[in-house]
């Protein structure tokens, strides 16, 4: 079967698939044990654990302590159900990840106690270069713990959301043409005129300008779709991703 053209929008999300996205999956089984729902949120961990780390490092943790903690919190995270008390109608990926994480600072780093990484091996290993090494790319900024927390996951979201965007239309073998569209995704001046690119991709203005917008429209539907995975019902979908814009600002 031949990989679905990405300029060919269709809709991602919708009422009759929303109940089986990551979030939902965890939020309802969170109170039994469900193999399905511990995948899901150890998936959801895995894609947004550094805007954890900048937390703790914002917090002014050193490198080697950040990761401790951050390790070990989803070890705990991940080895228990801590989902029993969350409210499915108030439930958001995000902000259950930063209140956790608070509770779980306060609860045991706080009062001294050295940390042993749950006993055994780390249930999401962290690669400590990666993580320090993205860390120093930060920009310097006043920004408290929470605030960059809020920007970091934001910027998470859209970096992700990019990536399945490229692997479409690289799967399409129209990696070019969305190399050459992409910074009118991020507000780049620099993007090349239509008329430019048409003539080094051997495409007419018009096709461009029509490839330019479904990039966008696929990209909004994509935006949708992994927000939806981090949210409790689809009514959530535009209020989250009015604060994830504002994070940005």
């Amino acid at each position: 079967m031949p990989a679905e053209d990405p300029t060919q929008s269709a809709t991602v999300v919708d009422q009759g698939r929303f109940a089986t996205t990551h979030w939902t999956v965890v939020l309802e089984a969170g109170r039994s044990d469900s193999p399905q729902a511990a995948a899901a949120l150890e998936t959801l961990c895995r894609a947004y654990w550094y805007p954890l780390y900048t937390f703790v490092r914002r917090q002014g943790r050193d490198p080697q302590t950040a990761q401790d903690l951050t390790q070990e919190f989803f070890a705990r995270l991940l080895a228990k159900d801590s989902l029993a008390g969350v409210d499915r109608r108030k439930g958001r990926f995000r902000s259950f990840l930063l209140a956790a994480l608070k509770h779980f600072l306060a609860d045991e780093w706080d009062r001294g106690r050295r940390l042993k990484r749950g006993g055994g091996q780390p249930l999401l290993s962290l690669d400590e270069t990666t993580a320090e090494g993205r860390y120093r790319l930060e920009p310097a900024h006043d920004l408290t713990p929470e605030r960059q927390y809020d920007r970091r996951y934001a910027l998470t979201v859209l970096d992700r959301v990019l990536a399945r965007l490229e692997e479409e239309f690289a799967a399409a073998g129209k990696r070019p043409l969305f190399e050459a569209l992409q910074g009118s995704l991020v507000g780049d001046e620099n993007v090349a005129p239509y008329t430019e690119t048409g003539k080094r991709l051997h495409m007419s203005e018009a096709a461009v300008k029509v490839a330019a917008h479904r990039l966008r429209q696929r990209y909004r539907e994509l935006l949708r779709a992994e927000i939806a995975d981090t949210v409790a019902s689809p009514a959530e979908i535009e209020d989250e991703l009015r604060q994830l814009l504002a994070a940005l600002a």
